[in-house]
């Protein structure tokens, strides 16, 4: 009976874990489909605020042209403003990122073989190295025994061969003779042939054990500046470590701009394009150059793809420095360019209002335009404006086609 009792206490502690589960998985799922209705909510609403705005400002114009007809004594009420002569000049669109400074000069000291403990460090973090200069020296007792014993062993080889041809030699002069039996010049020469195998094996050995004790010198691969030193004398040198190199080289002159584009700029960059490059931390205007490198494929993570821009040598410009470019993918020569604010929209299309005569009086004329491209804060105007207008640039959000307007000037 006991046991009985046991086991349906735990089929209900188990059948309760259960329903809490699901339970909190039900709220859960809940409370983001709940979240995820809110944000839909406010969403709407803000497009339809936007849309009753548009309304009310295009309906405020019309009542105004309306009382203006109706009324000529309130059309006469001049309207203050502000303008602007539009200039022709010429624009440019950029496509702005943000990258870093890298170099494909940066380097990592590394031992040919597996690394030893440090002997000597001939470098300090600043000092200038060229390819092949010696920079870390690991212990090499066991290297030089190991040539030494070699070394002999060829050495006594020598002596032996030596002696063998020495005897080869007289069996032959006395066989020429017809003195003497022909197997022993025969075993002679075997002798020689036996020896010289393993001279030449021996000194394959002095070879080998000559490359390990030079693989105790550890040499620059490649010239610049040492810009890490993370080992000291003692401690064990395999050239990187996880935290990374232990000795790291850069060459100053490969520096250059990487930045990722996004995926949707695909046909706009290309290699050659002309980029302004800037560097916050350096407090230096931008300077030119082109892209240089765009890479083949897109990063599946990103939905990105890599540029690259050469930099000039500047003792200020370092690796990993944020790096701002702005690639150039549109220009125009002598084009209309307004403050983008100005531009307005109703369900004709975008409009401006530029200050014209009208008899004695200066009035607010509504224009028409097409708009091209938008950057730092202008608007190219393909149509509708040809240059020499003046632009109203305040009040221009409330006037209306044909108001008498004034700039407050005498």
């Amino acid at each position: 009976m006991t046991l009985k009792i046991n086991y349906m206490q735990q089929v209900w502690k188990f059948s309760f874990a259960v329903a809490l589960s699901a339970l909190l998985v039900a709220c859960g799922s809940t409370a983001a489909k709940d979240k995820k209705g809110e944000i839909t909510d406010i969403k709407s609403k803000i497009e339809k605020l936007k849309k009753d705005k548009t309304g009310l400002d295009t309906e405020i114009r019309q009542l105004e042209e309306q009382l203006a007809k109706a009324d000529p004594d309130a059309a006469s009420v001049k309207k203050l403003i502000a303008v602007d002569t539009l200039r022709i000049q010429d624009f440019a669109h950029y496509i702005d990122l943000q990258g870093k400074i890298s170099s494909s000069g940066i380097g990592y000291v590394a031992p040919k073989g597996g690394g030893g403990v440090i002997r000597a460090i001939y470098v300090k973090v600043g000092d200038r190295v060229s390819s092949g200069q010696l920079v870390v020296k690991l212990d090499d007792a066991m290297q030089r025994q190991a040539l030494i014993g070699a070394q002999q062993a060829t050495g006594q080889l020598k002596a032996r061969v030596a002696q063998a041809q020495t005897i080869y030699e007289r069996y032959q002069n006395l066989w020429k003779q017809n003195i003497g039996a022909e197997i022993n010049v025969v075993n002679a020469k075997a002798d020689v042939d036996a020896l010289t195998a393993q001279l030449r094996s021996a000194e394959s050995s002095v070879a080998q054990a000559a490359e390990a004790l030079d693989m105790t010198n550890v040499r620059a691969g490649m010239s610049g500046a040492v810009e890490e030193v993370n080992v000291r004398v003692g401690e064990f040198f395999s050239g990187a470590t996880q935290q990374g190199g232990q000795i790291v080289i850069v060459n100053a002159g490969s520096l250059k701009a990487e930045v990722p584009v996004p995926d949707n700029y695909v046909a706009k960059v290309k290699k050659g394009d002309k980029v302004l490059i800037s560097v916050p931390e350096t407090g230096k205007a931008p300077f030119e150059s082109t892209i240089s490198v765009v890479g083949a494929s897109i990063n599946a993570t990103t939905r990105s793809f890599i540029t690259e821009a050469k930099v000039p040598n500047d003792p200020l410009l370092k690796p990993n420095q944020t790096a701002v470019m702005k690639i150039l993918d549109y220009q125009a020569k002598g084009a209309v360019a307004v403050p983008i604010n100005v531009v307005q929209s109703d369900e004709k299309g975008k409009y401006v209002y530029v200050m014209e005569k009208a008899g004695d009086k200066m009035v607010a004329r509504k224009k028409t335009v097409i708009a091209g491209e938008a950057y730092n804060g202008l608007m190219e105007i393909k149509s509708g404006l040809t240059g020499g207008e003046l632009i109203i640039t305040e009040g221009y959000q409330t006037v209306y086609d044909g108001q008498v307007v004034t700039t407050g000037n005498k």
